[in-house]
Order: C-alpha cells, then structure tokens, then sequence
C-alpha cells in the first residue's frame, strides 16, 4: 500500500493543487513519523486504510473518513488528553471554503475517535471500529501493540501506567460492545475482550 498515493488521488479528488499535496504530505509524513509514535504511526494510518478499502462501499461518505483516518491523530502527545480535539482543529484549519467536504463531520468523526463510543452517524461507527480493529488481532501482534503504546508513555512508571492501563481496558469490557458496527461485533468482538482480558492479566 502506498500511503503518499492514496493521500494525493483523495486531496487532488477535493481540490487541493499538487504543491498544496506535496506540502500537506510532508506535514503528514513528518507528524507520524516522530521519534516517540511507536505505535500511533504511519503503520497505524495504513491498517486502518487496510480495512476502510474492505468496506468503503458501506460509507455514505468515504471521502470525509478517509480524510479523518490521516488525520485522526496527527496531534499526539502520551500527556495529553485533547490528542483527537487538537488534531479535529487542525484538520479544519487546512480545510479551507473551496475544498468539497463536509467539514462538520471530519470534525466529529475525529473528535469521536477519542471515547470510542456510539454515534447516531454510521459513518463515524465504521472509524470507531477502524481505529479498534488492533484489539482483535493474533495475541502475538497484540502483544505488540501494548508493548508499542507502553513505548508511547515510557514518562510514566509502572506503579502509575499499570492501573492507568488497566482502567482504559476494564471500561472497553464494561461496554455492551467494543465494536460498534454488526459487522465487526460478529468478526472480532469476541477475540478482542479475551486479549483484553489477558492484557489486564499482566497489569494486576
């Protein structure tokens, strides 16, 4: 997959020149590529890719949450709480009047990438589960990943990260679902509370 490829045909589609994506991709390309993104990365942006192009067809609006997956995370900070809120703003502020996307639910669809939680827009649903599908996989690449965000918050020592960790997962488990589309509940809810579930067996 070609990540750069992808970017350009989608912002070319809705109105920005070649240099304005030339520039806009090295912004991009630097963001994620920053010495402390272990796991929130350019890796990340291409398996959430890898899924959306499984189920575009599903998308009443694949231009707008294709747009949201690159930039989701475009500021990111371990200390921070309003990651997803400050990469919302930013997502905006290169979206100016001419380009043809619906800015309010770029906006929304990356502000919910934050809880995780259902949205009466279906479109936003399939983020979600985009942004989640890491939960489900083979414990050895689940092991990976916890071990990639322990990397992301090295600032903090165990007897702080442990519980912290360990917090975050219980509320997916105390949720009716982790995932919120049908599809991906009957693929992957099931694997992803028993990794959960033995991840936290490590935290305790």
């Amino acid at each position: 997959m070609n990540l750069k490829e992808i970017y350009s045909e989608l912002l070319s589609k809705i109105g920005f020149s070649a240099n304005e994506i030339q520039q806009k991709w090295k912004d991009l390309e630097k963001a994620y590529s920053g010495k402390s993104r272990h796991y929130h990365n350019l890796n990340h942006l291409k398996e959430m890719i890898e899924s959306f192009e499984i189920y575009r067809d599903k998308l009443e609006n694949p231009n707008e949450i294709l747009f949201s997956i690159f930039y989701h995370d475009f500021v990111y900070s371990a200390s921070k709480k309003d990651n997803e809120l400050k990469s919302a703003e930013y997502a905006l502020t290169i979206l100016t009047e001419n380009i043809d996307l619906n800015k309010q639910l770029v906006f929304d669809a990356i502000c919910a990438t934050q809880q995780h939680q259902q949205n009466v827009i279906e479109d936003i649903n399939w983020l979600i589960d985009f942004d989640l599908k890491i939960l489900a996989k083979d414990w050895e690449d689940y092991k990976i990943y916890f071990e990639q965000i322990r990397k992301e918050y090295r600032i903090y020592p165990d007897f702080l990260y442990k519980p912290g960790r360990a917090k975050a997962l219980k509320h997916f488990l105390e949720n009716e679902f982790i995932f919120q589309t049908e599809e991906f509940r009957s693929l992957y809810e099931e694997k992803a509370r028993i990794n959960i579930e033995k991840e936290i067996s490590f935290l305790i």
